[in-house]
């Protein structure tokens, strides 16, 4: 249900145009919780409208015994784990085997379902606030830290989330999630233990704010719409990879890299580039040449940025899908 049926369907209650506007202002935060536990921004959207439509549908039964936003967290926890199914977990394409080379196949299309998908800032990150929350969600929502949660079974996730990442207490999340402090406890240290086989803090990337990252991105720019692969490739670190959901394949070497862009990859010659910012990092709308003379979507790009140098670029090929979430126009004149 879209937030246009479910915003009539409130208004046409007596009391439904009163609580509307009280739901909205957690609209962003409960998307960006459930873009956590679901790796996708279009799960995450109907997770919330759902989220909101319980809300309405058993309003009068909120006894206020806990606050407003307690009780919507309760409620899109319910919904998420009811929207995760099976053992299978989103994931990125490093984590489904090794790399592979310039002349590896791109390997079979996998389902949507298999991969952590973008979300644009816009949808997750507050507009105001804090700065030190500021940089707390906006870490708390990249790919490879997503990517990290999504080995965690989901209730562990849960608790990961909410204890670590909004900081609640032991005993506000047992209330939510029906169940011990011991249990919440245990299930937040067996959570940390999975996550510290994985190396998510060094691919941080860093803020977009000083004048070097600003300049490195114009760098890549110039570098990706010349295509000049010999500055591309000094722009990223030794061991950046490159990779192209919905394919399995993945290229983390200069060399491969190169011969990719100027082989299987050569359609991106021409290219230009939009800005736009996805899951905290800095990312960019690739438009092909098309045969009118203009330019059409081709695929979103997402930066990791660490240490002064790119650090890993994700090219998201669903442009049909992620290119009107983004607000971006699917063709460009000239």
């Amino acid at each position: 249900m879209d937030e246009q049926t479910v915003t009539g369907t409130w208004q046409a209650d007596a009391g439904g145009e009163g609580l509307q506007p009280q739901l909205e202002p957690y609209r962003r935060e409960l998307t960006a919780y459930c873009y956590r536990m679901l790796g996708s921004a279009f799960e995450a959207e109907d997770a919330v409208q759902d989220t909101f439509l319980r809300a309405w549908k058993s309003y009068d039964r909120f006894e206020g015994r806990s606050s407003l936003r307690t009780w919507l967290y309760r409620i899109a926890t319910n919904v998420c784990l009811n929207m995760v199914t099976g053992s299978q977990r989103r994931a990125r394409s490093m984590d489904l085997g090794p790399s592979g080379t310039a002349e590896s196949p791109l390997g079979e299309r996998l389902p949507e379902e298999r991969w952590i998908l973008p979300v644009p800032d816009t949808r997750v990150l507050p507009d105001s606030g804090d700065p030190v929350d500021i940089v707390a969600t906006r870490d708390s929502v990249r790919l490879a830290f997503v990517a990290a949660l999504h080995r965690l079974p989901p209730r562990q996730r849960a608790v990961l989330i909410l204890r670590e990442v909004l900081d609640w207490r032991a005993t506000e999340v047992a209330e939510l999630l029906d169940t011990t402090v011991a249990s919440v406890n245990s299930a937040l240290q067996r959570a940390r233990a999975t996550l510290s086989q994985r190396d998510v803090s060094g691919t941080a990337p860093s803020e977009v704010t000083d004048e070097h990252d600003r300049e490195l991105l114009a760098r890549y720019v110039e570098a990706f719409e010349r295509y000049d692969l010999d500055a591309l490739t000094s722009l990223l670190h030794e061991d950046a990879t490159w990779s192209m959901p919905p394919f399995p394949l993945w290229l983390e070497t200069h060399l491969d890299i190169r011969r990719f862009c100027l082989g299987t990859g050569i359609t991106c010659k021409d290219s230009r580039l939009v800005p736009v910012s996805a899951n905290g990092m800095p990312a960019f709308a690739q438009y092909k040449p098309a045969e009118d003379g203009g330019f059409t979507p081709w695929a979103l790009q997402v930066l990791e940025i660490a240490g002064g140098r790119i650090a890993g670029v994700t090219f998201f090929l669903d442009t049909p899908r992620l290119f009107p979430l983004f607000d971006l126009p699917l063709h460009l004149d000239p």
